[in-house]
């Protein structure tokens, strides 16, 4: 996964912000999603990102599934991101 070549990411202190140069939209991750972002972007498998929240945060696997499943859905949705 990448980010598509019309989005420009900054990092702050409570997350991401992602720009869609091209529709002017602009979107805020949170700190737990602007994890996902980067471990998806430096080619981790979302079992694995999962896997590591469910354990850094004492949730459910299944649930922590769901979860990153659902971001992904909303950074392609949105076109933020393209699959490699």
């Amino acid at each position: 996964m990448r980010l598509h070549p019309d989005v420009s990411m900054t990092d702050t202190d409570d997350g991401t912000v992602l720009l869609h140069q091209r529709t002017g939209r602009y979107w805020q991750l949170n700190v737990t999603g602007s994890r996902v972002l980067h471990r998806l972007l430096d080619g981790d498998t979302p079992e694995s990102i999962a896997d590591g929240l469910a354990a850094a945060h004492g949730i459910d696997a299944q649930r922590a599934r769901q979860d990153v499943a659902a971001v992904i859905e909303q950074l392609r949705t949105a076109e933020l991101t393209v699959t490699s």
